[in-house]
């Protein structure tokens, strides 16, 4: 087995589509209308769904906004440069909700960010995440 995707009710496929693929570099792979249904639906990812898991964008017509309740966590995005990166979706009008910084509790470097509907992607500086964190990793981070 292995996790396919992610499916996530979007209010506005466009500005989900603007915000998954143009800030945070995912790529469309497809997206097909059900007419009979009433909604769409789009994948977007960072390689192919054959070999990566993806999220799956479901729009359904005439639906703008949803309650996203207090169940839902966040999707975590790896990146190499938390700080770069945070800066980068900043300059492009996204709201970084939690800045940089080590977890409490923990060395993981972790940022929040949200996207257009609500949800929250966690960014995850690599090489700092879980408890096996190189102290020299975690120095250079930390000094940034």
């Amino acid at each position: 087995m292995r996790l396919l995707h992610t499916m996530l009710r979007v209010g506005n496929l466009e500005e989900s589509l603007k915000f998954y693929c143009d800030i945070l570099g995912m790529k469309l792979l497809r997206r097909k209308d059900y007419p009979e249904g009433e909604f769409t639906l789009a994948f977007v990812g960072y390689g192919e769904e054959s070999d990566n898991s993806v999220i799956e964008l479901t729009y359904n017509w005439g639906v703008e906004k949803y309650e996203l309740g207090n169940a839902y966590g966040h999707i975590a995005l790896g990146v190499d440069d938390i700080y770069v990166t945070c800066e980068e979706i900043r300059n492009r009008g996204i709201k970084v909700v939690r800045e940089p910084g080590p977890m409490k509790h923990g060395s993981t470097i972790i940022a929040f960010v949200e996207d257009p509907d609500g949800y929250k992607i966690e960014l995850i500086q690599l090489g700092t995440q879980g408890s096996a964190v190189n102290e020299e990793t975690k120095q250079q981070v930390l000094a940034q």
